[in-house]
């Protein structure tokens, strides 16, 4: 790489100057324009690229922002990341991805990995594993900015932005009854996942203004969050083993509905003539589902990019020392109509 001091031998000038000029450091007032510029057209010429590890020591700004995500794999979580490239681009930020694949002691290793390359902020993408208390000390312990996007942490302290998942629940439970299903099955998302339990309040809101009765019979439990495919299917089985008929069935995701989908089809059901379903996320391959799958879509760019707004300003008062409250945003979601679901039929039960 060119050195500033090779860049000076060039021009004829201390390195110093060389520094001052490139760095558009406060002493380089007094420096003459006409060597400023040729200082600057000689470094291009060079192919000179300022090292950012000696300036972030020398400022203090790294310009670097971590993001930590669950499982880099899971397309729920590169729909998050395109939103969040998206307005990094349009900054001086660049950021430092880290795949924590749904290990807490990752989650603290890459942590401390992150702050020691002295990243400015952090954005973590949300799962059942964000959640844990000791995680979430070890986060606010640390006084850097930071975002969590995708769901609720459930402490005040820390930036979140999530989709309303109560809403969206209401939005697709009131399709299915809107197309006349009264017998309605749940495959509910694990226990110790928050949005499982906002998706379950929007659910009984929604029956509770219809007056429509939920049988507890239909409803069954995720127990692994990170296998939501298999557990659909699992579940699904569970739920066609009662005997107790149900005409549409609404899961909590679209992996969870995959599963669903496979096991109504393996018992010789077909989806949507036999049975309805629904899955939450829209992830991209929703679309090309055999049905293509009826979703509640949570506009996972739009998510992304309002986080990333968020830490930037909240990095740029930190810059200032000025004290800046934490931001709590909600996303409304949309239900995108496929063909997964289809009104009653005649012969419905």
């Amino acid at each position: 790489m060119v050195t500033i001091r090779e860049v000076a031998k060039e021009c004829g000038v201390s390195p110093t100057t060389v520094s001052m000029v490139l760095n558009k450091a406060p002493l380089a007032q007094f420096i003459p324009e006409a060597t400023k510029q040729r200082v600057i057209e000689i470094a291009q010429g060079m192919g000179y690229q300022p090292n950012p590890f000696a300036q972030a020591l020398r400022s203090r700004h790294s310009h670097t922002v971590g993001v930590m995500v669950p499982d880099i794999a899971d397309p729920y979580c590169a729909q998050i990341l395109r939103g969040i490239e998206k307005s990094f681009s349009r900054s001086d930020y660049l950021s430092f991805l880290v795949d924590i694949q749904n290990d807490s002691s990752r989650f603290k290793k890459y942590l401390n990995v992150l702050l020691g390359r002295r990243v400015e902020g952090l954005i973590i993408l949300a799962n059942s594993l964000s959640f844990e208390p000791e995680l979430l000390s070890a986060l606010e312990a640390q006084k850097i900015p930071s975002v969590i996007l995708g769901r609720e942490p459930g402490t005040e302290t820390l930036n979140w932005v999530a989709t309303d998942n109560e809403l969206g629940a209401h939005l697709a439970l009131e399709h299915l009854y809107r197309l006349g299903h009264r017998k309605i099955a749940f495959v509910r998302g694990p226990q110790l996942i928050i949005d499982s339990q906002h998706q379950w309040d929007g659910i009984h809101a929604f029956a509770h203004t219809a007056g429509l009765e939920l049988d507890p019979a239909l409803e069954v439990t995720l127990s692994d969050p990170f296998s939501s495919y298999e557990g659909g299917f699992e579940r699904t089985q569970e739920l066609l083993a009662r005997n107790i008929p149900f005409t549409a069935l609404l899961a909590f995701d679209d992996m969870t509905a995959f599963g669903c989908i496979r096991a109504l089809i393996s018992a010789g059901m077909r989806v949507p003539q036999d049975c309805s379903v629904i899955g939450f996320d829209d992830i991209p391959a929703a679309a090309f589902y055999n049905p293509s799958l009826t979703s509640v879509r949570e506009h996972l760019e739009k998510l992304a990019s309002m986080g990333a707004e968020i830490l930037m300003d909240a990095m740029k008062a930190g810059r200032k020392n000025q004290a800046v409250s934490p931001i709590h945003r909600k996303i409304k979601p949309e239900l995108i109509v496929r063909e997964s679901t289809a009104p009653l039929s005649e012969h419905g039960l």
